[in-house]
């Protein structure tokens, strides 16, 4: 989802909390990973791999002049002959220790495989920080969480209610580079994004993720 979209959808959600919600979030990822010089990896649960995030935090780390949003994706099964960036399998979060952060993407229940691997990571000193339904094991376990509940079964009077966790997630990324301050910023990045943008609104889907 480009940057136009994203505002659309920003104006859509207006007066609901999932704007505010997601700018907060975003801020926790960025503040946990831009001092620590990076080491950001990104796992979702085995019946869910949060790719398209990945792509999406790797474009705004290149937009933002900010590396260290461009994470590690963590794969439950790695098939034989894939690329490096989609070979890293979870044993890479036995390494997780002070300086690295965890997101965890579940829209479903984690899986006690993962939740034991979340834990051993909090305790080797990593952050953690989920995108979930409002799993309680795994809230235990992050620093930070914005959960989206599961939609209900009929339409809700709420403007929100059908709020999905995939949207969220893009209005995670595109908030996470924002407000990167002066110091990382030169005079020509925002003419560099609008450049960047208008090369992604022409051009044919990425096949890399």
């Amino acid at each position: 989802m480009d940057a136009v979209r994203v505002a659309l959808l920003r104006e859509v959600l207006a007066g609901t909390q999932w704007p505010g919600e997601a700018r907060r979030f975003a801020g926790s990822l960025r503040r946990s990973v831009v001092p620590a010089g990076g080491h950001l990896l990104l796992v979702g649960t085995e019946g869910y791999e949060p790719w398209h995030l990945a792509a999406h935090l790797v474009d705004e780390a290149a937009w933002s002049g900010l590396p260290e949003l461009a994470p590690t994706l963590v794969r439950h099964h790695v098939r034989p002959g894939e690329p490096p960036h989609l070979s890293v399998g979870l044993g890479r979060l036995a390494a997780a220790r002070g300086g690295h952060t965890l997101l965890v993407v579940a829209p479903g229940a984690p899986g006690e495989g993962l939740l034991e691997r979340v834990h051993d990571a909090r305790r080797a000193g990593a952050t953690v920080l989920s995108l979930d339904n409002g799993d309680p094991d795994l809230g235990a376990l992050a620093h930070d969480a914005l959960s989206v509940p599961a939609p209900a079964p009929a339409p809700a009077p709420v403007p929100d209610a059908g709020m999905d966790l995939d949207t969220v997630q893009h209005l995670v990324s595109a908030a996470s580079g924002e407000n990167s301050g002066p110091v990382r910023r030169g005079p020509r990045r925002f003419r560099d994004r609008l450049a960047r943008l208008a090369d992604h609104l022409t051009a044919p889907p990425p096949s890399r993720w």
